[in-house]
């Protein structure tokens, strides 16, 4: 049974640091792209960064430079580091997954992803 738990959000200062976490369980990391999306209170949902499982890598353009996502097989984790946090980078955060092979577009932020944690809050805050 597929299983994505988000942990490390939390409360931080501007210009402060969080990594956030994405656990799998039920099926194999390796063959799975994995997204990073965020959603605030009234805002659509948005794809901030994501990991093909070939290693490849996309940034929405307001995180480019700030945010670094990384993938640890042996641990079955996905990570978001976050840097220089600002109160726009407030929202839930959510990881997913998509097998693969099966995607197509352009970008990983293009994809339909088909499994998805509950979230993990990020404020950023004085």
């Amino acid at each position: 049974q597929a299983q994505l738990v988000e942990s490390g959000g939390g409360l931080v200062q501007p210009g402060g640091s969080l990594r956030l976490s994405c656990a799998i369980s039920g099926f194999i990391i390796d063959d799975y792209t994995i997204g990073w999306f965020r959603q605030a209170p009234g805002r659509e949902r948005e794809s901030v960064s994501c990991i093909e499982y070939s290693g490849t890598t996309d940034y929405v353009d307001s995180v480019k430079g700030r945010f670094t996502i990384s993938r640890d097989n042996a641990k079955s984790t996905v990570y978001l580091q976050m840097n220089t946090l600002t109160p726009e980078d407030t929202a839930a955060y959510f990881c997913a997954a998509v097998f693969g092979p099966t995607t197509y577009g352009s970008s990983c932020h293009e994809y339909e992803y088909d499994f998805w944690g509950p979230g993990t809050q990020v404020t950023v805050s004085s």
